[in-house]
């Protein structure tokens, strides 16, 4: 049996991330962080500052007129978001060289960025204070699986079988079989990254938001977002999507399964964009 540390540790490339993103990081957490050095540090990296103008100026942020200045960008968009951002654009290079044989890649990154609208879709509705930040959480969500995947991939893909036949949930699945689950492997490496407690505690909490403490709210968003992701893969009715939830979940972020529909509508109205945006051919 395998624990959630053991596993993030055999990965060596997850061990720490972009250069880029750890300079931004570092602004952003001093007091004398600077507006004007994210921006130096953003646009040396030309494919990451074409890729955040691209954002600024897409019909996701609303009208600003054309913005073509990575300095004015960063303003805008505020540093808070503008690191959040950079983490979640930094994961392409972060994970280029993994790829587990057993896992689809492709599906696997539309179906973060869609867990991702949702979670902020359902975290705006709540009015949950720093809901964009749920975005960035969103598209970790499902990390876990990543490493799973890398390191015990015979032993994740039998848990997926055994959960796909019905005998029990997926997270249940993985415990007995591997000996931890997703979402604490996951939890295990935003601690390896050292990324604010909210990141664990939402991720860590997914499956059972109830024992979220702090970050109940949170890890009730991602439940629900996860949730959203699911139906959309099996062309599921949203209303039975919605019926699937505990109450004990509504209750936690303060919405209503009648609600579920329109987060859902909103997530995959948005999500070719944001694969265009964040996965660019």
């Amino acid at each position: 049996m395998h624990s959630a540390q053991e596993l993030v540790s055999q990965i060596e490339a997850l061990t720490s991330l972009p250069d880029v993103y750890e300079r931004v990081r570092e602004q952003v957490e001093s007091p004398d962080g600077s507006v004007a050095e994210v921006a130096r540090l953003v646009g040396a990296d030309p494919a990451l500052s074409a890729r955040l103008l691209r954002l600024v100026n897409s019909a996701l942020y609303g009208p600003r007129g054309r913005i073509d200045d990575v300095l004015r960008a960063v303003t805008l968009l505020g540093l808070q978001q503008v690191h959040d951002l950079v983490l979640a654009m930094s994961l392409q290079a972060t994970f280029a060289g993994i790829r587990p044989a057993r896992l689809d890649m492709q599906r696997f990154w539309r179906r973060s960025l869609l867990t991702a609208l949702a979670a902020r879709a359902a975290a705006q509705a709540a009015a949950q204070p720093m809901s964009e930040r749920m975005f960035v959480i969103g598209v970790l969500a499902d990390i876990g699986h990543l490493v799973l995947y890398q390191t015990v991939p015979e032993l994740a893909a039998l848990a997926q079988r055994e959960a796909d036949a019905g005998a029990e949930a997926l997270d249940a699945a993985e415990r007995r079989v591997v000996g931890c689950d997703f979402a604490e492997v996951g939890a295990a490496l935003m601690d390896r990254w050292q990324l604010p407690d909210r990141f664990a505690g939402a991720i860590g909490t997914q499956m059972l938001p109830r024992l979220g403490g702090a970050f109940a709210a949170d890890a009730a968003a991602l439940h629900l977002a996860r949730r959203i992701a699911e139906a959309d893969a099996k062309g599921e009715r949203s209303a039975d999507a919605a019926a699937s939830v505990e109450a004990g979940v509504w209750t936690l972020i303060g919405l209503a399964p009648e609600q579920l529909a329109a987060l859902r509508e909103e997530a995959e109205l948005n999500l070719a964009a944001y694969l265009a945006l964040f996965f660019p051919r």
